[in-house]
């Protein structure tokens, strides 16, 4: 079996690149941390074939195939018994893959080595269907040259996939792959209506397991479990920390991260997001980003999760938000107060509605509709003031300057409590699509998945997993750690999501970065701020581009465009405006309705002052204490695992 490498660079770099990271190498403190981060290689041609070859398939009496990797898609053209003049299934994309392993028949006298691929792709009615492709490397006469054949290739589609890069005209080895990332899953058993953890179980570690990661997870207990979690954690056994559950649970860690001595160095550790919740606004921001279409439920986790397996890194600006009180928070998301605010709370009580909790509480709100007196002060962007939308832009006044950006000590380690590692995980036999074969059942940490039964019927022998590389000896280990109970967690009867508490109380911490740009609150602002009075029916300010999984409130927002987004509507809208509002606002274009009411102003930070009595503010959805506040952002604080970004509309 004959293979080549041809390497073919790119002639023109994009001059504004995306900082983005890999599952790459690097010291175990610094791994994956934005600083430590150099940009990714120039591309390949998507149409540039990195390895060519023929293969068999498994069992050995099927079809032989020619096989082409290129940088985005794996091409297999079947040879015998007959040529596909249209090949079905003939084009596996690399967006669709989370990983892939070798594999070694369990018969003494089979000399061939197997190549084995998980893929995800989309079947007729849009949703994603798990697959696995498995082929026979039998071109040599030994075991040995077929398996290092079979592992020249799992080596090199590991590399694309993780955003590696390969050598222009050397040997494709093993060698070439670092340890495999260690990630921390912090699972929320409410979330998404009490379907967090069957879906984690699942889906999310049958993947993370395909892609060789090696994980560690935790069932959160109680609201702030995970919070205390990070404040005791020691950070460098762990690449990433990654919340199954809905924005809240990452909101915990963030600020638990910011509230260590050592909080400089802790949050740079990067956080990611895997949604089980109601609002997976982050989410849904992520997947925009990774350029899948927008989804929601259980194919927007798959998407995030196939993120997640790619590897990549992005800057994540954070709201430093201070209270009333005095408390500090910082925020992710957004901070709203009015209309949205309110829906978002008053809906609590149909939390098991999941997120149909947030229709039902908008038409309450809309029958209810409220406006509050308010002053908001900002500190406008320091960028040429443009339109959100080319086709329409906002209405101003000499008060009101719309301004949007261009588009485009170590610390003691607390036991893991109800936690798992490399421990295997019982998964149900999962069947092919138009295949009666059995698939592979998983087991986790990267150890490869184990075939079990007879694939072609009586007398084709199983095959067992052949690991790429030995596992690690710096891995977690299992003994430190409780194992897994078999069922759902165990959860007391009277026990469930606490209800939201007014006006609840932030912890005051010391630590964190200092508000340079902000007053003391009841001070007077600079002369360069922009005070606005009146009554409004809602205020947002927001980070990301989205304010949930289907919402899109800022369509020009990025992770780290060093902004809080100001959206607010005045008093004297209809019921109707504003529900055209936000439905237009699934699609991302509410600015472009012309709404004489709607405000907005791209800021480095601003000041709210409510002026009606009662009411209710939100930070990343969670209440905080009611009464004036101000935030600044702080550009790059944190990093987000995004996967490698993508054109926005890339899927069929």
């Amino acid at each position: 079996m004959n293979g080549h490498l041809e390497a073919e660079e790119q002639q023109d770099q994009k001059s504004h690149q995306e900082l983005t990271g890999s599952w790459g190498h690097g010291p175990r403190s610094t791994l994956y941390r934005a600083e430590a981060m150099a940009p990714p290689p120039l591309p390949l041609a998507a149409s540039t074939p990195l390895l060519h070859g023929e293969f068999g398939s498994y069992p050995a009496r099927g079809p032989r195939f020619a096989l082409t990797l290129t940088s985005q898609a794996l091409h297999i053209q079947r040879l015998r018994p007959k040529p596909e003049a249209r090949p079905r299934g003939g084009l596996v994309l690399l967006d669709e893959v989370s990983g892939c392993c070798t594999l070694r028949s369990r018969s003494p006298s089979d000399s061939a080595a197997y190549f084995c691929i998980y893929t995800y792709p989309r079947g007729r009615r849009g949703a994603r269907r798990r697959a696995t492709r498995t082929f026979r490397a039998d071109g040599a006469a030994t075991y040995e040259e077929n398996r290092a054949e079979a592992q020249r290739w799992a080596t090199a589609l590991t590399c694309l996939l993780r955003g590696l890069p390969l050598p222009g005209n050397g040997e494709i080895t093993p060698e070439l792959l670092p340890r495999p990332p260690r990630l921390l899953l912090l699972v929320n058993p409410f979330g998404g209506r009490g379907l967090a953890w069957q879906w984690c179980k699942n889906h999310v570690l049958p993947m993370i397991s395909e892609a060789g990661l090696s994980f560690n997870f935790i069932q959160t207990e109680r609201q702030n479990h995970a919070r205390e979690l990070v404040q005791g954690l020691s950070l460098s056994e762990w690449d990433g920390i990654v919340t199954v559950s809905g924005d809240g649970l990452l909101y915990e860690v963030l600020n638990g991260l910011l509230d260590r001595p050592d909080w400089e160095e802790a949050v740079k550790m990067p956080v990611g997001i895997l949604p089980c919740g109601s609002g997976n606004a982050l989410a849904g921001a992520v997947n925009h980003h990774g350029g899948f279409e927008p989804a929601l439920g259980l194919d927007l986790l798959l998407n995030c999760s196939l993120l997640l397996c790619r590897g990549g890194s992005h800057p994540l600006d954070l709201l430093s938000v201070t209270l009333a009180s005095g408390s500090r928070c910082f925020s992710f998301l957004s901070v709203a107060w009015g209309f949205v605010s309110d829906v978002d709370i008053q809906s609590e009580r149909f939390r098991a509605l999941g997120r149909a909790r947030f229709t039902l509480g908008t038409v309450l709100g809309l029958a209810t509709l409220h406006t509050y007196r308010g002053r908001l002060s900002y500190l406008p962007a320091t960028v040429e003031p443009v339109s959100p939308t080319p086709a329409h832009g906002l209405p101003r006044a000499k008060s009101e300057l719309t301004l949007v950006p261009n588009p485009a000590p170590p610390m003691a380690h607390s036991p893991l409590h109800r936690s798992v590692s490399d421990l295997p995980l019982p998964q149900p036999a999962l069947a092919s699509p138009g295949s009666p074969e059995p698939l592979p059942i998983l087991s986790l940490n990267g150890g490869g998945p184990e075939l079990a039964g007879d694939w072609g019927g009586a007398g084709d022998v199983p095959l067992s997993p052949d690991p790429l590389l030995p596992s690690p000896p710096d891995s977690p280990k299992a003994g430190l750690l409780s194992p897994m109970a078999e069922g759902p967690p165990e959860i007391p009867a009277s026990s469930g999501p606490p209800p939201p508490t007014p006006d609840a109380q932030v912890a005051v911490s010391p630590w964190g970065p200092s508000d340079h740009l902000l007053p003391p609150l009841g001070t007077p602002l600079p002369p360069d701020w922009v005070t606005m009075e009146g009554d409004f029916v809602l205020m947002l300010a927001i980070s990301p581009s989205h304010l949930g999984a289907d919402m899109v409130a800022a369509p020009h927002a990025r992770f780290d465009d060093g902004l809080v987004h100001l959206c607010w509507v005045r008093s004297g809208i209809s019921r109707a405006s504003l529900l055209r509002l936000f439905l237009a606002m699934e699609r991302g274009s509410h600015f472009s309705l012309g709404c004489p009411q709607l405000g907005y102003a791209a800021a480095r930070a601003f000041r709210l002052e409510p002026l009606t009595p009662r009411g209710v503010l939100t930070v990343d959805g969670e209440q905080v204490e009611y009464g004036p506040l101000q935030a600044q952002v702080h550009p790059g604080l944190g990093t987000l695992l995004t996967g490698p970004p993508g054109c926005p509309g890339r899927e069929p």
